[in-house]
């Protein structure tokens, strides 16, 4: 996680001598990219007694990278609402000391009220807060789950955003950027409700960015 802001301290540094210019109100953005979803470790601890499963070690979510869109339209000078979509994300579901035990895609989008600093350089840093909705589906099992049902409830939860659009001509820019989200989904084997899984993922890449 450390190298984020390793990242983005360098781009801003590397571009201090260009011009950017100014969001204004009415204006419109658009970025195609490709990101990482990386969930936290030790996503949680199911509880399948009732299954005769017992209580199972910590579950273990992996990564994904996927392409991206966002669009956003600027309510105010340097003030605008973003939507991000992406293409489906798929991980694997591990549980510590047991191996992989099933997989599942979700479709994260968040909307976001994101404020721009602008400044005399090519560099201009943003930061955003907003609100997540990620729906699961295509869950599969294996392992010590094979045969089993598994499902992942529909997730609510807050989103934090930052990074820097670096200038490079008139209309464009390459965005440096990385997202929070609190993301807990409910789990199911066979309809039981065996416990949550927090995976508050860190979601990083990069993007194009057109100005309209």
């Amino acid at each position: 996680m450390s190298r984020i802001p390793v990242l983005l301290a360098a781009a801003v540094a590397a571009s201090l001598a260009l011009p950017a210019a100014a969001q204004s109100r009415g204006d419109w953005t658009m970025g195609v990219g490709v990101h990482a979803v990386d969930p936290k470790s030790d996503n949680g601890r199911l509880d399948a007694t009732a299954l005769e499963l017992g209580l199972l070690p910590p579950t273990q979510v992996g990564g994904s990278v996927r392409p991206t869109i966002t669009a956003e339209y600027f309510i105010r000078d340097n003030l605008g609402i973003e939507v991000l979509a992406a293409a489906p994300f798929q991980h694997d579901i591990d549980i510590r000391g047991v191996g992989r035990v099933g997989s599942t895609r979700h479709l994260p989008p968040v909307v976001s009220l994101q404020y721009h600093f602008a400044n005399a350089s090519a560099a201009t840093p943003f930061v955003g807060l907003g609100v997540n909705y990620t729906t699961f589906f295509d869950e599969e099992t294996t392992g010590a789950l094979s045969g089993t049902r598994l499902s992942l409830g529909d997730s609510w939860g807050l989103a934090a955003h930052a990074g820097v659009d670096i200038a490079i001509g008139k209309r464009g820019a390459l965005r440096i950027d990385a997202r929070w989200a609190d993301i807990e989904t409910t789990v199911k084997v066979n309809g039981v409700n065996v416990g949550k899984a927090n995976l508050d993922p860190l979601v990083y890449g990069l993007a194009w960015v057109w100005k309209f």
